[in-house]
């Protein structure tokens, strides 16, 4: 197993006594008991947006066609993760995915698989409405659409690009092409945040979108995320409220969802749905995780803001059989932490930003 050490310091970890080495066959489980069955694959670090919290206005400097995997090394990967290591769910991400040349291959020969996985898709939405149809036969389940402001003004100043239109034309074909349901991320900005989180509720409730309201995470390349600018879940739910929303908890079980679900009515339309909120900061949920990550680059991550990485890539150009690949996967994820450790006293932000990691 090959590890790329980022210079991060790990967060202090506590655990019950358990084996010092990870099973070898079986679900992929970590050494805390959690089993990672939702499987992260970021296909490209690009992007067509230049988000505040993501990256500068300028960009960044962007992976190599020969750092990137390749479609059939993408394939490979998924392959062993539901056949191997119990994978049931697979999510495309970025940067924008719809960048990626090899999105249709990878998405169909992931809906061959036996047994099939679901198929998710996160994208910014500004490309969608031409693919959206495609991606479904194809095999994409469902989409979740990026879209933190349904005002035009607060739009162009958070994405630094006018592509408002684009983003709420694809969100509409996303539907029609039956990518149900379709769920809205939205990162509430600091300064416009608590507005845009009323007008995108009402918004999402009149058009049945489900509406995901996440906390700005410290994952932006400039590493100017300050927590006191941060607009929690506690002030977004107090803000619909204040607004006329009825906010009631989700009697549902949340298993190992990163939104805790809210039923919501509007006393102004009568309209009625869905919202989450991840509150990644305030109120975090990494007991109950079950994710894994590959970044567009190879690069096998336990966590979102992980400070170790096993390089799958010089695995599989390497030589290595699948045994061997699935012995360096969970012999990474047997030593995950904890937790993330945003609220300890020594957290240090990664240095992937969000869209070199893949959301």
């Amino acid at each position: 197993m090959t590890v790329t050490t980022l210079g991060l310091p790990m967060v202090p970890r506590e655990r019950e006594s358990a084996p010092s080495r990870p099973p070898s066959d079986g679900p992929l489980v970590d050494s805390y008991g959690r089993a990672a069955t939702d499987l992260r694959v970021s296909l490209t670090d690009r992007c067509n947006l230049r988000c505040t919290y993501c990256m500068p206005a300028s960009g960044l400097p962007w992976l190599g066609a020969a750092e990137l995997l390749r479609s059939d090394e993408i394939e490979r990967v998924v392959r062993i993760a539901v056949t191997r290591l119990g994978v049931t769910k697979v999510r495309f991400t970025g940067g924008e995915p719809l960048l990626a040349k090899q999105l249709d291959v990878v998405v169909a020969a992931t809906a061959a698989l036996s047994p099939r996985p679901e198929i998710a898709l996160t994208t910014n939405g500004v490309l969608l409405a031409d693919r959206a149809e495609a991606l479904a036969r194809a095999g994409v389940d469902r989409v979740n659409v990026s879209l933190d402001s349904v005002d035009s003004a607060h739009f162009s100043a958070i994405t630094r690009r006018d592509r408002l239109a684009q983003v709420l034309a694809g969100l509409a074909a996303a539907a029609a092409a039956g990518l149900r349901p379709v769920k809205v991320n939205a990162v509430l900005d600091p300064v416009s945040g608590l507005e845009d989180a009323v007008a995108l509720t009402r918004f999402c409730l009149g058009h049945d979108y489900q509406l995901r309201i996440i906390e700005q995470m410290p994952l932006d390349a400039g590493h100017h995320w300050q927590r006191q600018a941060m607009v929690t879940a506690e002030q977004t739910l107090a803000e619909l409220r204040g607004h006329g929303f009825t906010v009631e908890p989700d009697d549902a079980p949340r298993g190992a969802a990163p939104a805790a679900m809210w039923q919501v009515t509007d006393s102004t339309t009568g309209r009625t749905g869905q919202v989450g909120i991840v509150a990644s900061v305030s109120e975090p949920f990494c007991s109950s995780c079950n994710r894994t990550r590959v970044t567009a680059d190879g690069q096998l991550r336990s966590c979102l803001f992980a400070t170790e990485e096993t390089d799958l890539r010089a695995l599989l150009r390497g030589g290595a059989d699948d045994d061997a690949i699935e012995a360096a996967w969970r012999a990474a994820m047997w030593v995950k932490p904890a937790g993330h450790g945003i609220n300890g006293a020594h957290f240090v932000q990664p240095q992937r930003s969000m869209s070199a990691i893949g959301g």
